[in-house]
């Protein structure tokens, strides 16, 4: 990845007549488009948030999510996106690359120059997948974490964790990919595997909500106050995931596309698949659950069951493994519910975690021997050991982090807070005004 940002970053400097500018602009553009169809992944996650909350808690969900993408994006720009170009070989940052130093915020390259028609939508497009994964990990902790403590989390999240994994994953000098033959185009593992399973990781010391669970260890259903709102707000998301989508393919404005792993793609291979996995997601749930909730969230774990393989699976196979993934998932969210006592207030683990982690392996299974460009050939070993890089790099930063923070009684809102509803005791302001007698007006 580094050397195509470089290639690129000399082509556009070197363009200056012609049908070159060209080429350069529908890079820009490209991408530029790319990024504002992924913000609409994040309108998708308020209102899917907001929606499934208690009306107690709407607005205090809907703050914590808009100020998850608030501090992400300085924060990305500050050190995530130098993380990104600096740590693709392991642990130890090769300070000494020319594309790593170009990823420090003081850089030539992180300004308004002039020659560079890349390295800002890049970086533009890389942010949005750093938000999305905040947005993923916030779902799964609304109506008790402290605001402080889950701003902390979803920086080390979006802005770190992440983007690490991305290093090694989902970038052209990327370990996983130059040793193993490691293959994730639509960021299986890298964004949903991480994610969800960093949010597993915070729920073990979080906890559940008041009145989740019974005495006996059964559960209760805290439903959604707004099922319709957040079954639209899943949908949002699938629209915003075109641009998510498009922003896994290379593109140098001339008609060549390919993958960050070296494969030649086109946007007709991606729309193909990407609509007939989202079709088999929601079958799948519609047939385990029946459930709108479930069958709008088991379209996205149908996207990302075969989200590794969009760039070559044959549009049958994408819609049988969505189908699979939707299955998979409200079966995954049982399990974890009933048997490990984990309140995933929208399924975020099941969904992105536990999908995500079956289309790394799927892949492995169907697509084995693929040519990755110059790179070793795909295979299940690498599909493995990538999976079990991607949940140790989600899950065990997630439990440390909030572990220590749970020490220091930084996690959980009071139990006085929790039962008054967060947006009494944390909002200025209420979301449903006139479902308050005159004299609570008054009163307000």
């Amino acid at each position: 990845m580094e050397q195509e940002l470089a290639d690129l970053a000399a082509k556009v400097a070197a363009l200056e007549e012609g049908g070159g500018w060209t080429t350069s602009i529908n890079l820009e553009v490209f991408y530029w488009w790319c990024t504002a169809l992924m913000f609409i992944i994040h309108a998708g996650f308020l209102a899917y948030e907001m929606g499934a909350s208690r009306k107690k808690n709407v607005l205090a969900s809907g703050i914590k999510n808009i100020l998850a993408f608030a501090f992400m994006i300085p924060t990305f720009f500050f050190f995530g996106w130098w993380i990104y170009l600096a740590f693709p070989t392991g642990l130890i940052p090769d300070i000494s690359a020319a594309t790593a130093d170009a990823g420090a915020p003081w850089a030539d390259a992180m300004g308004p120059n002039l020659a560079d028609n890349a390295t800002g939508i890049f970086w533009a497009a890389f942010t949005l997948f750093a938000a999305t994964t905040a947005s993923i990990f916030s779902g799964a902790v609304i109506e008790r974490i402290r605001l402080s403590a889950f701003i902390i989390l979803a920086i080390l999240l979006g802005s770190v964790v992440w983007i690490m994994a991305a290093s090694w994953a989902w970038h052209g000098d990327g370990w996983l990919l130059t040793e193993l033959g490691w293959h994730d185009f639509g960021a299986a593992g890298c964004v949903h595997m991480v994610a969800g399973f960093f949010a597993l990781g915070v729920l073990i010391n979080l906890g559940p909500r008041i009145g989740k669970f019974n005495p006996d260890g059964t559960a209760n259903d805290l439903s959604p106050h707004n099922l319709p709102f957040a079954v639209f707000g899943l949908m949002l998301l699938i629209v915003g995931f075109f641009g998510f989508l498009g922003g896994c393919i290379i593109y140098n404005g001339s008609g060549q596309w390919t993958t960050i792993f070296g494969n030649p793609v086109t946007l007709s291979a991606v729309a193909f698949n990407t609509l007939m996995c989202f079709a088999g997601g929601i079958i799948g749930a519609w047939l385990a659950t029946r459930d709108p909730f479930w069958m709008m969230s088991g379209a996205l774990a149908g996207i990302f069951s075969a989200a590794p393989g969009l760039d070559v699976y044959w549009p049958p196979l994408a819609f049988l493994l969505g189908v699979a993934g939707g299955i998979i998932a409200p079966a995954a969210a049982k399990v974890l519910e009933k048997n490990l006592k984990i309140d995933d207030a929208v399924g975020a683990v099941s969904v992105h975690g536990v999908a995500g982690c079956w289309g790394v392996l799927a892949f492995g299974i169907f697509a084995a021997g693929y040519p990755n460009g110059d790179y070793p050939a795909t295979n299940f070993m690498a599909q493995l050991v990538g999976a079990a890089v991607m949940f140790a790099t989600g899950f065990v930063p997630g439990y440390v982090a909030s572990l220590v923070l749970k020490v220091l009684g930084m996690l959980r809102i009071p139990e006085k807070a929790e039962i008054l509803g967060m947006d009494k005791a944390k909002v200025p302001v209420a979301a449903y005004p006139e479902d308050l007698p005159p004299a609570a007006l008054a009163a307000e």
